[in-house]
């Protein structure tokens, strides 16, 4: 099963992280890669350097970051194979999220499984090999 372990916050504006939590995720990374469960880790810039599409009764508009609500924001993920939810939480609460928040700073690590196409009984047999030929188009997948 595939588990998103996805690392709530934003960064503020132009910051990078200091030299004690990249060692703290460097090490982190290294025990799930030395697991054999991690298959993709990324932080990501503050949300001032992105942009939101929101679609609404057949209208896209583009909204420019930052956005106000950094509690519901994404700062970044890991994408891990685990054999269970249980497991997948076990990787969450070794994830060293203490080195990203100050005091009084609440750090949230979200724990979601991936949805498989084999989780959707509605996919006709077509589409399920749809699926599979474009997975094998995708580098690493």
């Amino acid at each position: 099963m595939r588990f998103m372990l996805l690392l709530k916050g934003d960064p503020p504006e132009g910051a990078t992280p200091d030299e004690r939590l990249i060692g703290a995720m460097l090490k982190f990374n290294e025990e799930l890669v030395k697991a054999g469960v991690l298959l993709a880790a990324e932080g990501l810039h503050s949300s001032g350097a992105g942009a939101r599409v929101s679609y609404l009764d057949g209208e896209r508009t583009v909204i420019d970051g930052p956005f106000t609500e950094s509690k519901e924001l994404v700062a970044g993920y890991y994408l891990i194979q685990v054999k269970s939810k249980e497991e997948a939480i076990e990787w969450a609460l070794r994830c060293p999220v203490e080195y990203a928040a100050g005091p009084g700073q609440e750090a949230v690590v979200e724990v979601r499984h991936v949805a498989e196409m084999t989780d959707l009984p509605e996919a006709t047999d077509e589409q399920r090999a749809d699926e599979q030929r474009l997975r094998t188009q995708i580098p690493g997948g």
